[in-house]
């Protein structure tokens, strides 16, 4: 599985029926409202790397309401669920 943060500045308007719009989008998992300079974070989930490329220039930036998107593909996630199962091969 493959990750990748979008950060997004919406036009002033609606953000909640921005973010909405946003989370019916096959591959994002999740959408939150945040402050400071960007409006909403997407966290997109998929296959392949190349379908990150085609989410966020043939489907996110095609939404209106969106000013810019900056888009951050992660390399690894690192949770505390997966340290908790890394101790746990000690047992």
């Amino acid at each position: 599985m493959v990750a990748a943060v979008v950060l997004i500045r919406a036009v002033p308007g609606d953000v909640p029926a921005l973010a909405r719009r946003i989370a019916g989008i096959e591959g994002v998992a999740e959408v939150y409202s945040v402050s400071g300079e960007y409006d909403l974070i997407a966290i997109l989930r998929v296959e392949e790397y190349e379908r990150i490329a085609a989410i966020v220039t043939e489907e996110i930036a095609q939404v209106n309401g969106i000013e810019r998107t900056n888009t951050l593909t992660a390399f690894r996630v690192y949770s505390r669920q997966d340290m908790e199962r890394a101790w746990d091969m000690f047992d």
